[in-house]
């Protein structure tokens, strides 16, 4: 099967990917530096040079170089914070929707008046669900609430966000559109690294995020090697 990952700061640190062979495509929107074996291909989102904060991603060029690429099947892993009590830190949760109010996704559309109706694809969740279990299980059907970053959200901003959705994050709403608006299928998973700040007494930085963001390296470890044998 031909699928394309994309991924955070987790997949730099992990030696799952360290003999995948090194590649670059030039878009019209910039050169992305992507990571291929076999039918394959992975992004780190943040770049594999200076990670770039997630305000200063450019979501444009890594969904543009995927569709270039002739990838249609995209699964995300993301980073998110719990907004729910039930849902703690270790959590892998899938989003079947998404809220992106405080900064409005990225898009292709800068200049024309057309925009596609938003969603994610979700395609090969249900696979994955059964296949990954019962060593993992992953929580389908959540909402994802996006934040610009780079900073954390704020006490009383979780108080607000709770409300909207199950995790917070900084990076999901831009794929999904863009995944969207160029007809690639967009497969959400998310890691619960952390309880928002505030939320069940949480106290979050990102000298904190960084240290729970490794705590769980081999679980994603563990996650990637079974996502390969079941899509491969």
């Amino acid at each position: 099967m031909k699928v394309a990952f994309i991924s955070g700061t987790s997949i730099v640190n992990s030696s799952l990917f360290a003999t995948w062979e090194v590649k670059s495509i030039q878009t019209v929107h910039g050169a992305v530096t992507y990571k291929t074996k076999g039918d394959f291909a992975l992004i780190n989102r943040h770049g594999y040079g200076v990670p770039l904060p997630p305000h200063s991603i450019n979501y444009r060029a890594n969904i543009r170089a995927l569709a270039a690429l002739g990838y249609l099947d995209i699964v995300s892993l993301n980073s998110v914070g719990s907004l729910k009590p039930d849902l703690p830190p270790g959590t892998l949760v899938s989003c079947s929707d998404y809220v992106g109010l405080p900064q409005g996704p990225a898009t292709f559309f800068d200049h024309e008046l057309k925009g596609g109706a938003p969603g994610i694809a979700n395609n090969l969740i249900p696979l994955l669900i059964e296949k990954l279990a019962p060593e993992f299980k992953i929580h389908p059907g959540k909402v994802y609430v996006q934040m610009r970053g780079p900073r954390f959200e704020t006490k009383a901003e979780i108080q607000i966000i709770r409300h909207w959705g199950d995790v917070v994050g900084m990076t999901a709403a831009h794929e999904a559109d863009l995944c969207t608006e160029a007809g690639l299928r967009y497969n959400s998973l998310a890691l619960i690294d952390n309880y928002a700040n505030g939320l069940e007494g949480a106290e979050i930085d990102f000298a904190k995020f960084k240290e729970l963001v490794k705590d769980n390296q081999a679980k994603v470890n563990r996650l990637f090697e079974r996502m390969l044998e079941i899509l491969g």
